[in-house]
């Protein structure tokens, strides 16, 4: 792919990577690979999820800090990893799903928009939303029942911290494992327990998913336009009479813009649904009281509850802590994503 500097008048040209398209790569490399890499960043992560989701469920603002210490001090280090195993579980066919549904929209949908007349980097913004959209519904069928079961085991360790006044509605259901826990909500809710809060999931990450790709696929589009700038304006007194400067970076200055881009399109993701974020964490987690028996709460219910709580703050509670996690398990995601890509493409 070759980016110009600027549109009109530029005297450099910068040359980064071509895509590879999905027909390119080597299908059971490509999934093995991605099992494997994407393992280890949900593992590295996981921590900041369990605190977000934690703060989610409060009813009274807890810091990040304070939440750290707490868990630390009742349940050890390993309370930062409730519920690790059913999430690894559930991310490796959740993780095939996405990247499948990704690299085929992505490629059929860039392929019609440019035939339809779009410009190459007005198809690629479609192409990346269109592809953020359907791989997030794909995902939703595993990751929903995951999430649930997860997250259950996530914040049943509040319970025995100082935490436990305030989360008055978690479940008093003691879960030992995901299996007893996924066992437990069968028997309980029946298989619409195991999808509660899908609807709202697929409100929630389908729309960050589409905004995150375009917004990744404008700042990188920007970032290399800066970059071609800069380099123009520094070899301004070499470049005469029309000639063309050409840059061609190397895999480091790529990998840092690709982090880069991922960074501030997960700003933009998680301001525009955090509230969504928040109410699905919600009703997958906690119940209400009608006539002293326990119910799923619904939407409506849940969004009363936030705004008698705090206001619309109080729908941004764990802003920071998914922010980090959006913007480091980006970050680490695409350039792992694009070196899966090269390790994978057919000879």
């Amino acid at each position: 792919m070759s980016l110009s500097a600027a549109e009109d008048d530029s005297a450099s040209e910068i040359h980064i990577p071509a895509d590879i398209d999905w027909h390119m790569l080597d299908k059971s490399k490509f999934f093995f690979l991605g099992a494997a890499l994407f393992s280890g960043v949900s593992a590295a992560l996981y921590p900041i999820v369990v605190l977000k989701t934690r703060q989610q469920v409060l009813s009274t603002q807890v810091s990040c800090f304070n939440m750290s210490l707490n868990i630390m001090r009742y349940e050890g280090f390993r309370g930062f990893y409730r519920g690790f195993g059913t999430s690894l579980m559930g991310t490796i066919p959740a993780r095939a799903l996405y990247m499948a549904a990704l690299e085929v929209t992505k490629s059929s949908v860039g392929t019609a928009t440019v035939r339809l007349g779009f410009s190459d980097s007005t198809a690629t913004t479609i192409a990346n939303a269109a592809a953020g959209l359907s791989s997030a519904m794909a995902a939703q069928l595993v990751w929903t029942p995951i999430d649930v079961v997860s997250q259950r085991l996530m914040v049943q360790g509040c319970q025995h911290s100082s935490n436990k006044n305030v989360v008055p509605n978690v479940r008093s259901c003691r879960y030992s494992n995901g299996i007893d826990a996924f066992r437990k909500i069968l028997v309980a809710d029946g298989p619409r327990g195991l999808y509660r809060g899908f609807g709202i999931s697929i409100l929630t990450y389908a729309p960050s998913n589409a905004v995150w790709w375009a917004s990744y696929s404008v700042a990188s589009r920007l970032i290399w336009g800066g970059v071609g700038c800069y380099m123009n304006k520094k070899d301004e007194s070499d470049v005469r009479g029309g000639g063309c400067a050409v840059y061609r970076p190397n895999s480091k200055a790529v990998v840092a813009v690709q982090g880069l881009s991922a960074a501030m399109a997960s700003g933009v993701s998680a301001i525009i649904t955090m509230p969504l974020d928040t109410i699905k964490t919600r009703l997958q987690v906690l119940d209400g009281e009608e006539n002293g028996r326990r119910r799923p709460l619904t939407i409506l219910q849940t969004v009363r509850n936030l705004v008698k709580e705090g206001g619309m703050t109080a729908c941004y509670r764990g802003l920071g802590p998914r922010w980090a996690s959006m913007s480091m398990s980006a970050t680490t995601m695409i350039t792992t994503y694009e070196f899966l890509k090269r390790l994978s493409t057919k000879s």
